[in-house]
């Protein structure tokens, strides 16, 4: 995924005025000498957001420089230093706590991701992420799971179509409304059907969709399903599947694996800043 720098921008200042609203009052009655201060894991984990110090404290100051000792991706052990910055006291002060909130997020997605990557042990099975995510916070953990190793899927409603259970309801015939969706939206944006039973299967393979989600399935039934279904149609998997079972679906035929939990159930990477 893309840094969108102006989409990013915009976002980082509102999270800012929530936080800081008036003024921070914390700092008002210290001094504001130019210091110098380091970011620093406190635990074991995958490093994302490098992009997010400068960017924040540039948003506040142009006295501030940041310079990123490691790079997003690298693994981290509890005590490595990753950043060092050099600015007004108040300004390193006052964006502390909105860079660590995001960081340890960020990092701590990307760092389940590529425990599951992991875990899996399979290069032949992509593991994509979902749009279960906080309103607010998708752009950022979206990244965070590309940074893990994990594929992007869609990042909204607009860029993909995905037919899932409630739709199933509202349709009377799959592949004439699959041809219908296709002369809207054009050759470039893919069609996803998600499948229950092997009736929807076998409606979802004669529309020619371009993937179809296996939902809540066994790697066993996967892999019988899959003998129905023609390669050029892409295979993903969904439903009930943790880190407990997720190694259970290794070479089960399947194209891609969507994990809602990478970022439904985020556990925070432990880093901290500290003045020097």
């Amino acid at each position: 995924m893309q840094n969108n720098s102006s989409y990013e921008t915009s976002i980082l200042m509102n999270f800012l005025q929530e936080d800081i609203g008036a003024g921070d009052l914390s700092v008002v009655s210290l001094s504001n000498p130019i210091v110098s201060g380091y970011f620093v894991a406190k635990s074991n984990g995958i490093l994302a957001g490098q992009f997010l110090p400068s960017t924040i404290y540039q948003l506040l100051s142009d006295k501030v420089e940041y310079t990123p000792l490691l790079t997003d991706g690298t693994r981290l052990n509890s005590g490595n230093v990753f950043g060092k910055v050099n600015g007004p006291a108040h300004t390193l002060l006052t964006a502390e706590r909105l860079i660590l909130n995001l960081m340890q997020r960020m990092s701590g997605i990307a760092t389940a991701t590529s425990h599951a990557i992991d875990t899996l042990n399979d290069s032949s099975i992509g593991i994509l992420d979902t749009r279960k995510t906080a309103p607010g916070l998708r752009y950022f953990d979206k990244i965070a799971v590309h940074t893990g190793g994990g594929i992007n899927h869609r990042m909204g409603l607009y860029d993909s179509v995905m037919i899932k259970d409630n739709h199933w309801k509202l349709i009377n015939d799959l592949p004439t409304t699959v041809r219908q969706i296709r002369t809207e939206i054009g050759p470039t944006k893919t069609i996803e059907v998600e499948v229950e039973t092997l009736a929807e299967l076998q409606l979802a393979v004669e529309s020619r969709v371009d993937i179809i989600m296996f939902d809540n399935q066994t790697p066993a039934t996967v892999s019988e399903w899959k003998q129905s279904v023609p390669d050029s149609i892409k295979i993903e998997v969904s439903g009930g599947i943790t880190l407990d079972n997720l190694a259970t679906y290794a070479h089960c035929g399947a194209n891609f694996i969507s994990l809602g939990y990478l970022t439904n159930h985020v556990i925070p990477l432990d880093l901290s800043f500290e003045l020097d």
